[in-house]
């Protein structure tokens, strides 16, 4: 899969701190055999990020955009919005799957705004700021995205078991 990251934080975008959950989503996609091809960091500005979602998926830049961050309670977390204004069809089914696995390690998974949808040929997650909490939840899914990828993109047709 050709895969884009865009992180929403305030404090990275200002240089503050490290953008290290965006190093785990890279750790994990390269480890499985997938292509990194646009990383981009932005302040929590609903604004900047739909426009670059929205980009990435009319021009056909990547097959899956996870972002991090952005996605818990405080005023400034915007993303679940931003994918929101964007995606043309919802895929709740993966955040249910990410907060019902971790709700098995922490009860407050369910505080998770995180949303997952489709525009044109590119699906897009939300996953959540913390680095723990993106491999935990990237770790889960990451193997199951490829086939709901290739449906998408009309390389493969069957979803049951012959």
């Amino acid at each position: 899969m050709d895969i884009a990251i865009i992180t929403s934080s305030d404090k990275c975008f200002a240089g503050e701190r490290e953008d290290i959950s965006a190093n785990v989503i890279k750790e994990i996609a390269i480890s499985k055999g997938h292509n990194i091809v646009r990383y981009s960091l932005f302040p929590d500005d609903r604004k900047m990020l739909s426009t670059e979602m929205k980009y990435i998926c009319d021009k056909n830049i990547a097959d899956l955009i996870l972002t991090t961050g952005g996605t818990g309670f405080s005023i400034r977390d915007i993303t679940p919005e931003a994918t929101l204004d964007i995606i043309e069809r919802r895929a709740d089914g993966i955040v249910e799957a990410m907060r019902a696995s971790s709700m098995q390690i922490t009860k407050r998974s369910m505080l998770s705004r995180a949303v997952a949808g489709i525009r044109a040929r590119t699906l897009i997650i939300n996953l959540p700021g913390s680095p723990k909490a993106v491999r935990e939840n990237l770790e889960f899914i990451i193997d199951d995205l490829e086939h709901g990828i290739k449906i998408l993109k009309g390389d493969s047709s069957e979803c049951g078991n012959l």
